[in-house]
């Protein structure tokens, strides 16, 4: 995995949780308008211009990542304790001369090779923020860019949490960034979200 291209930033897609509220089912192996939920995040993210890309497996990892289509990977064994775990694997395993990191959420299909774009042209032209977190109508959202300067502390958090903590606790140097789009905000983690999700029609992968 080499960080040669511009912008020298990594998508960092987490896809090692449980799916604990899917009942049997697992949310990202399910299949949403003839693909599995985490091949439209995979597809998205590769169309998006990032300079690496990777995937935490955990939970069914095999089958995970034959439903992703070829992309590197790195499994967290200790996947079940929640996400700060996935974090702390993968912000470890990216090659160290990227700037930083975009992390994706596997459950997440309708976020837009557009929309990443967009968060890294906004990251980019932003040196002195650390980090980027969307905000869709007040309420923050995904996906969020970390600078590496912000790898550390974020790989001290544990449990079932992600970086939320950290960002409010450097909020002065976090930039937040406008969008008006419910997609950042839709996140495929029980039945019935999958329904109403199969009945959405979802972006090619031509970089809209």
């Amino acid at each position: 995995m080499t960080c040669a291209s511009q912008p020298n930033w990594a998508a960092l897609i987490l896809a090692a949780g449980r799916s604990s509220r899917m009942g049997a089912q697992h949310k990202l192996l399910e299949d949403l308008n003839g693909k599995s939920v985490i091949r439209h995040v995979v597809d998205h993210v590769r169309a998006s211009g990032f300079s690496s890309l990777l995937m935490v497996t955990g939970y069914r990892a095999d089958e995970v990542r034959a439903a992703a289509a070829p992309i590197e990977t790195c499994y967290n064994p200790d996947y079940a304790s929640g996400m700060a775990s996935s974090l702390t694997c993968g912000l470890a395993a990216l090659p160290e001369n990227c700037e930083g990191a975009v992390i994706v959420l596997g459950d997440m299909p309708f976020i837009r090779p557009a929309h990443y774009k967009a968060i890294l042209e906004a990251i980019t032209a932003a040196p002195a923020a650390k980090a980027l977190v969307p905000v869709v109508k007040g309420e923050w959202a995904h996906p969020v860019a970390i600078r590496r300067s912000l790898f550390a502390p974020i790989m001290m958090v544990q449990g079932d949490k992600g970086a939320r903590a950290v960002l409010k606790a450097h909020a002065e140097h976090v930039l937040c960034w406008p969008c008006d789009d419910q997609a950042l905000l839709c996140d495929l983690d029980t039945p019935e979200a999958l329904q109403q999700a199969r009945q959405q029609p979802l972006a090619h992968t031509d970089g809209s």
